[in-house]
């Protein structure tokens, strides 16, 4: 995972197009936890994953290390309990929405309450929206497509 997050400081990509490649291959990290591993340790990389975005200086203040690990950690309970429940694909969409509902409302808190510029609100806020929801389901993808190559070689 660390590495994924850190392809930004190496290859020179637009913040919006990494936004989306980082975010699918960082969630898909945190699904493959649930799956290889188990949901406890996925939430831990579900918290250190915000601290290490942070230190990159993708994050502009500390205080938004919060929502984001909240909205990692919505994601995986929401795999992890959707997955129980209904299945693979199911399970994908309530942790997407799951991930991108929490992230919108801490998000909204942590900026009402830091009242930062106008314009530097507005470009979080896009940037901790509905592109949550987007790379949530492009993790789940991934995840997927891993699953089948990890099964491959297993056999």
């Amino acid at each position: 995972m660390l590495i994924f997050q850190s392809i930004r400081l190496f290859v020179p990509v637009p913040p919006f197009v990494s936004m989306f490649v980082i975010g699918s291959a960082v969630n898909a990290c945190l699904l493959l936890a649930v799956e290889q591993a188990n949901w406890r340790l996925a939430l831990v990389l579900a918290v250190i994953a915000p601290v290490l975005a942070y230190l990159q200086q993708v994050l502009p203040l500390p205080i938004f290390i919060l929502p984001v690990a909240a909205a990692n950690s919505a994601y995986v309970l929401g795999y992890y309990l959707g997955n129980r429940f209904t299945g693979y694909w199911p399970a994908i969409g309530i942790a997407a929405v799951a991930k991108a509902a929490a992230m919108f409302a801490m998000v909204t808190w942590v900026i009402n309450w830091v009242q930062l510029p106008a314009k530097l609100a507005t470009a979080l806020s896009m940037m901790l929206g509905w592109p949550q929801l987007i790379t949530g389901l492009g993790g789940g993808i991934l995840c997927f497509i891993l699953l089948k190559r990890l099964s491959v070689w297993k056999s």
